[in-house]
């Protein structure tokens, strides 16, 4: 984005808005919406909550392996292939929007098109933090293949929901 573009994102006397699509600089915003890849997501509660008390839809990606279906969310069974999951979310993903997801690569891809990215346990994937979150997973897939091995992620707690609740009605908050 360029010099005239970011100035035309800025509210009045305010910071450019990564955001802004086209829509919002002709005065028309596309709602938001909170796309998530819900495979092993163990958000979703909090996630339809959060959603029903602002209005936001929610679009919840499953593989054929899964079931849902709470009666709020749109859900998009897709067939098992890998990256399934991650491609139907990625190309149904708009400027504004807000993805779910624990995996950086689909991260990296929201951020490339406006939309904002929160993983399960809070952490807002960001221009500044992406790369490095990239890297490490390069580094431990090489492991890996390798034979060596690498930690798995520890035991989920009551904190790890709280904290993603926070950044989830932080990100609502920034769009609002």
């Amino acid at each position: 984005m360029g010099i005239a573009a970011g100035a035309a994102d800025a509210p009045a006397g305010g910071l450019p808005r990564p955001w802004a699509g086209n829509s919002e600089r002709s005065g028309r915003r596309e709602p938001m919406r909170i796309l998530v890849d819900a495979d092993a997501c163990p958000v979703k509660g909090i996630i339809t909550r959060v959603a029903g008390e602002h209005g936001i839809p929610v679009v919840m990606f499953i593989d054929t392996s899964h079931r849902l279906d709470d009666g709020y969310e749109e859900v998009v069974t897709v067939d098992k292939a890998r990256d399934s999951v991650d491609i139907a979310l990625i190309n149904r993903t708009r400027t504004g929007d807000i993805v779910v997801t624990q995996d950086y690569g689909l991260a990296a891809m929201a951020l490339a098109k406006g939309a904002r990215a929160v993983n399960q346990n809070g952490l807002v994937y960001t221009s500044q933090n992406i790369d490095k979150l990239l890297l490490e997973r390069h580094v431990s897939q090489k492991i890996r293949r390798g034979g060596g091995r690498t930690p798995g992620p520890p035991k989920r707690r009551k904190e790890d929901d709280e904290r993603f609740e926070r950044a989830l009605r932080g990100l609502v908050q920034d769009r609002s």
